[in-house]
């Protein structure tokens, strides 16, 4: 398999300019239903009408790695573990894998690496001269429910520290009671504070109760200026889901043919296989097109993920499957 393979590449990365958003319009998402049966129906075709085998699922699965958020996000999380999963972000999968799959120059890395705050100075050292973003949770990840100028301070912290991309969470009961001015002010805020960093804006939709909030939070945080939207926390009883998925990027669609503006859109949370990984990328490729199959518009928020997709790929190099244990992260 070369570079070649993969699908539908662009000769070049365009680069996007970011969503400057617009004033709050309330005409863009209120009353706008979203018929929950129909959005299972249309998610569950995604798996079913496509099917990608042999050279060409290898070529998705490598494509997924470059669009891959490399996380950890745990109350105990070292140095020592940050630097490993930096090391895996630089090298994804084993340079083994690298040579059957005759990719070898191709320089793939994962997408970014997200950690918490105090420990992105560890992720910065660690991924300098790479070109391989630092990404971070902020805001008081996961739950949001610290006062606005203690949030809004922490991101401000966080960027100081070398992070390039924020991944906020938004205050849910402000969903929850349709307070969109609130909403749309606090994302707003929390865009202005992260400066030249990008915003992913977490929206928690295993929270936020039906479909209608998570089109309507969407489309509220992309009008505040989020460069991403995000599905989950990975914290929820429910995290990324394809029906949820199928919503947020029908809002991206909607939101860029009244704007003009592309947001991109990340799910995670409960994501750990290849499959996952093709799922969401079928997804992306049917509703948006193959711009959105490119780390600048996609990302998939997953850690155990990365070792499936190797175990994957290298079953396809030498027809066995290896242990799990061969391709841990950190």
């Amino acid at each position: 398999m070369t570079t070649a393979a993969l699908p539908d590449q662009p000769e070049s990365l365009p680069n996007h300019a970011r969503n400057l958003g617009t004033p709050l319009d309330a005409v863009m998402f209120e009353g706008h239903a979203v018929n929950r049966s129909a959005a299972e129906r249309r998610a569950a075709s995604l798996t079913t009408r496509r099917s990608v085998k042999k050279t060409h699922q290898a070529a998705w699965l490598v494509n997924a790695i470059r669009c891959i958020d490399l996380t950890t996000l745990a109350g105990d999380d070292t140095e020592g573990r940050v630097q490993r999963l930096c090391a895996k972000a630089r090298q994804p999968i084993a340079p083994r894998i690298m040579d059957g799959l005759g990719i070898a120059e191709m320089g793939l890395t994962t997408g970014a690496v997200c950690v918490y705050p105090t420990m992105v100075p560890h992720a910065v050292k660690a991924l300098r001269g790479t070109g391989i973003p630092v990404a971070s949770v902020a805001t008081g990840f996961p739950a949001g429910l610290m006062p606005l100028h203690l949030r809004l301070e922490e991101i401000r912290w966080t960027v100081d520290q070398g992070a390039h991309e924020i991944d906020i969470v938004i205050t849910r009961e402000h969903v929850l009671k349709a307070d969109w001015p609130a909403l749309y002010d606090e994302v707003a805020a929390m865009r202005e504070a992260c400066g030249d960093a990008h915003l992913k804006a977490i929206l928690a939709t295993g929270d936020i109760a039906t479909l209608r909030n998570v089109y309507s939070a969407s489309m509220v945080a992309m009008q505040a200026g989020a460069d991403f939207i995000k599905t989950s926390t990975g914290k929820e009883g429910v995290n990324a889901t394809l029906p949820v998925s199928l919503t947020m990027v029908r809002a991206l669609r909607d939101y860029g043919d009244a704007t003009g503006h592309r947001v991109g859109f990340k799910p995670a949370g409960g994501m750990k296989s290849a499959k996952d990984a093709l799922a969401w990328q079928y997804l992306m490729k049917e509703e948006l097109g193959n711009d959105w199959l490119q780390p600048d518009l996609f990302r998939l928020g997953a850690s155990s993920m990365l070792g499936d997709i190797e175990r994957q790929l290298e079953h396809h190099v030498t027809g066995r499957y290896a242990a799990a244990h061969r391709h841990s992260l950190a």
